[in-house]
């Protein structure tokens, strides 16, 4: 009677899952439909200016709003429409599919995130060869025939990060690291960036890195794997937004308190880290100012067909001094 009951239970159980899922999928696909519905409108509704798509990698993900911001600020004045959508859930397959809906809609450039997928360059490569120029914001896709690429030098982005843990380690510990995605490319340069500098200092050594999928639960679960392998790691280095704060978590769980944890970018609650202690400095990049770039470039190459093919943007050191300075200015 008791496995019976069990196998009851594990059955709804699996049943409530699937439906989750179920709900969470039509409830996506109704959203792109949507947004892809308000695309052809404003299409249709063009009044002479430039109509452009930003596709983001999240749509409500606070950086993402603010590349946003940026590319409308500056579109406004120079006369072009920006359409902004993207999943509502990090989703590569999503970003793809909206790419493909984009094309279709035949806006007159498209602004995307890359995520070093094969699809997704021959979708690029399609929209070239229909006359839809692709700018690549925030991670490249250099393989494929985008025209440029507009965000943060990722690669001195890591070896930003690098340079600040050697300093306030004096080059000496074991340092873990949280990437945010093993495909994605910006990743993978800072990743590379951090590395290099590491290499050149003897005395400090990575001895893990993980993935957290974009995930503050995951860089939470990741944190405590690694901490329980190498209980001798004195420092933390997460690579994407999300990763300090779930490292911060992670080493609660643990009854840690003696590692130093770094970030990047600066959500609300890394300042809050960073203003307790629990997170000791963030790099900084400017997403405001990726969307305003990547809306000047366009607007250039439509007027001369030439433009670079990186446009960078700065990174800044977010730690407990310039977060009272800037807490403190009028």
């Amino acid at each position: 009677m008791s496995n019976k009951r069990s196998w009851t239970l594990g059955l709804f159980v699996i049943v409530l899952v699937f439906g989750y899922f179920i709900v969470q999928f039509l409830s996506s696909t109704q959203k792109i439909g949507y947004l892809v519905e308000q695309m052809e409108q404003s299409k249709a509704e063009d009044t002479g200016g430039k109509h452009v798509v930003l596709i983001a990698q999240e749509v409500d993900n606070p950086f993402w709003r603010m590349v946003e911001t940026g590319a409308k600020e500056a579109a406004e004045q120079l006369g072009m429409k920006i359409d902004y959508m993207g999943p509502i859930r990090i989703n590569p397959g999503e970003q793809i599919n909206l790419l493909e809906k984009s094309i279709a809609a035949k806006p007159d450039a498209i602004f995307a995130q890359g995520i070093n997928n094969q699809r997704y360059k021959l979708l690029i490569s399609q929209a070239i060869d229909q006359g839809i120029p692709v700018i690549t914001v925030d991670a490249d896709e250099p393989m494929s025939r985008r025209l440029a690429y507009v965000g943060t030098d990722n690669w001195e982005a890591g070896e930003r990060m690098g340079e600040l843990v050697v300093k306030d380690t004096g080059g000496a510990g074991q340092v873990g690291v949280i990437i945010g995605s093993e495909l994605a490319d910006n990743q993978q340069l800072r990743l590379e960036g951090f590395r290099s500098v590491i290499r050149s200092s003897q005395g400090i050594y990575i001895a893990a890195v993980r993935s957290s999928n974009i995930s503050r639960l995951q860089a939470a679960q990741q944190t405590e794997v690694m901490m329980n392998q190498y209980p001798s790691i004195t420092s933390i280095v997460g690579l994407s937004s999300l990763d300090a704060i779930g490292i911060v978590e992670g080493l609660e769980a643990t009854g840690r308190t003696d590692v130093s944890v770094y970030g990047f970018d600066d959500l609300e609650e890394t300042r809050q880290g960073i203003a307790i202690g629990a997170i000791a400095a963030s790099i900084v990049q400017q997403p405001q100012e990726i969307g305003r770039q990547s809306v000047l470039v366009l607007s250039e190459f439509f007027k001369s067909g030439s433009i670079p093919v990186q446009s960078f943007t700065k990174t800044d050191i977010l730690d407990k001094n310039n977060l009272k300075a800037s807490v403190s200015s009028p």
